[in-house]
């Protein structure tokens, strides 16, 4: 029988949330726009115009939800059959403040998260000696805690050309920034924070940060941003910590951004660098360029780690007019430092259709393909390793797997239930988890749910 490890934290705060919200919504429902109507934004509905007046006043909050269910049909390194499911609560609230104060083109951000959970990938996927390198849910990780997640002010100028953030928040809000509907982490989000993630924070982390970006015209923007490299962030005791100890640099990323309309079809296209201030180990050389690992002495230190990406999405076809229907293609890669990371490159590309049906005009179905290779240096190390600990057997528990090149697919169907509801079944393959040769490829049941309450 599967066993299905469900966090009962996770449970406890689901149960208890949706029966408040149960309570209220029935409470309201009589009054107004009714909650739980499937043209509201809101499960709760607009709470007798409360929302809505709230919002035209300058005053908008939000209760979100994501769920992931993540099972191992086949293959993996464990074949033990079972269950996992991770999710996360994120409660905000934006502020205009040109409607509240008249304070010309303001805006203020403030988002709390919750994440609770269990990963499929961590034990039957991967290889716990190593791990892995994407994850089949992607809602899963950077401890499972209470976070203070976005903490800013935005303030335009120069009619809303110059745009400046600052406060706390993640890199891939404004950089290397990609949507998230997929459940697979190899193909939702910024990807640069998925490959460096020891210096590149992508969301539920926070750090101090500043960000600038310039119109050059209504199609072209650049910006710069200026971000705290502190690993204290991600541990989880840190979720609301504001100090700046613990910080080891900075890393500074550049992006140029084009927007342009095909055929009247909105597209988007990426191009930047990141570099950081920090120092970094080599992952595989000693000082005197020996394997370290043979020599037993430190890794070498590098004055800073550099990395650069591309991502492009483009809507190629809608129905008539209506081009909330149609095909979208996209693609990503970045390319980072060998001296100092484990990945050297990776690369994925995929299609989105919305509207399949005219019957489920709101629906959309999607497919990713996905590589993620190992620097060849990362690979040696782990090769001298077992050399150096006189180590050679795949099956030995001390052993150190080699790891080359992970490929990942994964194909969803977006049912739109309502418009505060989504649910997204979804399969994927993964070949050669965590670039181990020796595990079986895995094929991964998956369901995603995205709810605004």
């Amino acid at each position: 029988m599967p066993d299905f490890s469900f966090s009962r934290d996770s449970a406890i705060s689901a149960l208890r949330l949706l029966g408040s919200c149960t309570a209220l919504g029935f409470a309201t429902y009589a009054q107004a726009t009714p909650a739980f109507d499937s043209d509201s934004p809101w499960m709760l509905g607009d709470w007798n115009g409360t929302r809505s007046e709230l919002a035209a006043k300058g005053i908008d909050f939000k209760l979100d939800y994501t769920g992931e269910m993540g099972s191992n049909l086949h293959g993996g390194y464990d074949h033990d059959r079972t269950a996992r499911y991770s999710d996360q609560f994120g409660l905000g609230t934006h502020l205009n403040l040109e409607k509240l104060l008249g304070w010309d083109d303001a805006e203020f951000q403030l988002t709390v998260t919750k994440r609770s959970g269990n990963n499929i990938s961590n034990d039957r996927i991967n290889d716990p000696r190593v791990g892995g390198f994407t994850s089949a849910q992607e809602v899963w990780g950077r401890g499972q805690t209470t976070r203070l997640t976005q903490m800013w002010y935005q303030q335009k100028f120069f009619e809303q050309k110059l745009d400046i953030k600052l406060g706390r928040f993640g890199e891939g809000e404004d950089f290397n920034s990609f949507p998230c509907d997929f459940q697979n982490l190899a193909f939702c989000g910024s990807q640069v924070g998925n490959w460096v993630g020891g210096i590149w924070y992508n969301w539920p982390v926070s750090q101090w940060a500043l960000r600038v970006k310039y119109h050059l015209s209504a199609e072209l923007y650049a910006q710069v941003g200026a971000y705290e490299q502190n690993p204290s962030n991600l541990d989880r005791g840190n979720g609301f910590k504001l100090s700046g100890s613990g910080t080891q640099g900075a890393v500074l990323p550049v992006e140029l951004v084009w927007t342009p309309k095909l055929n009247g079809l909105p597209g988007e296209y990426r191009a930047g660098y990141y570099y950081s201030s920090a120092k970094a180990s080599d992952v595989y050389k000693d000082q005197n360029g020996q394997p370290a690992a043979l020599s037993g002495e430190g890794y070498r230190s590098a004055s800073s780690k550099h990395g650069v990406w591309f991502g492009a999405q483009q809507q190629l076809t809608s129905l008539a007019s209506d081009h909330s229907r149609g095909l979208s293609v996209f693609a990503n890669a970045t390319l980072h430092d060998k001296k100092t990371n484990a990945i050297d490159n990776y690369v994925q590309a995929g299609v989105v259709y919305k509207g399949p049906l005219d019957a489920r005009a709101k629906d959309d179905i999607g497919f990713a393909l996905a590589r993620v290779h190992v620097n060849p240096a990362y690979r040696k190390n782990a090769e001298a390793s077992n050399q150096a600990h006189a180590v050679y057997a795949y099956d030995d528990p001390s052993y150190l797997p080699p790891q080359d090149t992970e490929y990942s697919a994964e194909l969803y169907y977006g049912v739109h239930v309502s418009n505060w509801l989504t649910v997204r079944p979804n399969l994927q393959y993964i070949r050669h988890p965590g670039g181990v040769d020796q595990v079986d490829d895995a094929l991964i049941a998956g369901i995603k749910i995205q709810s605004s309450f």
